[in-house]
This record gives C-alpha cells, structure tokens and sequence, in this order.
C-alpha cells in the first residue's frame, strides 16, 4: 500500500533498524520507544490487523516472538517482556498494518498499568459468555 509506513519500509523508503527479517517476517526498534529495545514484529505482506492476516503465519510468528524476546530480555537486563498487539482504532492501532509490539519491562518502569473492571453480576458474564459463543458458530 502506498501510504503504509511499513509497506515504505520495506520498500526502502524509510530508513530503519532492522534486527530480524524472514521470508514472511521483518523486526525493528520502534523509533519512539517505550523503553530501550521495544522491537516491532510486521509482516511483509500487508495486512490491516490480525483479522485479515492468514493464520498460517502463526507459527512462525509465535517463533520470531519467542526468539526475539529473549534475545530482547537478554540484551537489555529487562526483567519482562510484554507483547502488545491493537486491532482497529478504539483499541489504539495507529498504524494499519498488523503488527506486534515486544517491549522490554523493568521493575518500576511505570508502563502498561491495568486497571481492572468488573461485572455487576454473575448473570451479566453468562450473558456475555453465551454471546460470544454464539459469534463464533
């Protein structure tokens, strides 16, 4: 696409820092970090989100994961790791072209806090529950 800053990347348009590349896989450091060592995993292929990328790719995301993330841990002293991935805008995708974020985690860094919620009853998660069951068939 041409207005994809990934798909410019790989066209070397935009220069990048590359620490990873296969066949259907390229990473690099994320030029605004969220701490130093944030990697993004992209497909070279475009594809908006996950919804539209294959599921064949699976494996050998999960791999790149796997080994990008402990050379990350590694590399940086982080004592965690948090993989972070957005579909569609409300969910904070700013770039439409699905990929993953790996980003090192230090004790205290102060990032990613969860607040959780809750559900007023149990009745409200069946509810719930039997309405994602039933998005599935």
């Amino acid at each position: 696409m041409s207005d994809c800053i990934f798909c410019a990347m790989q066209q070397g348009k935009i220069p990048f820092v590359e620490v990873f590349s296969s066949d259907n896989l390229f990473a690099f450091l994320d030029i605004g970090p969220l701490n130093h060592g944030h990697v993004l995993i992209v497909p070279k292929k475009h594809y908006a989100n996950m919804f539209d990328m294959p599921s064949e790719l699976g494996c050998e995301l999960l791999s790149t994961m796997q080994l990008l993330g402990k050379a990350i841990i590694e590399a940086t002293g982080a004592g965690g790791l948090n993989v972070v991935q957005n579909n569609f805008s409300p969910a904070g995708q700013a770039v439409f072209h699905v990929h993953w974020h790996l980003i090192p985690r230090f004790e205290g860094d102060g990032l990613l806090k969860w607040t959780p919620g809750k559900y007023d009853h149990n009745e409200q998660m069946l509810k719930l529950a039997a309405e994602i069951s039933r998005a599935m068939k």
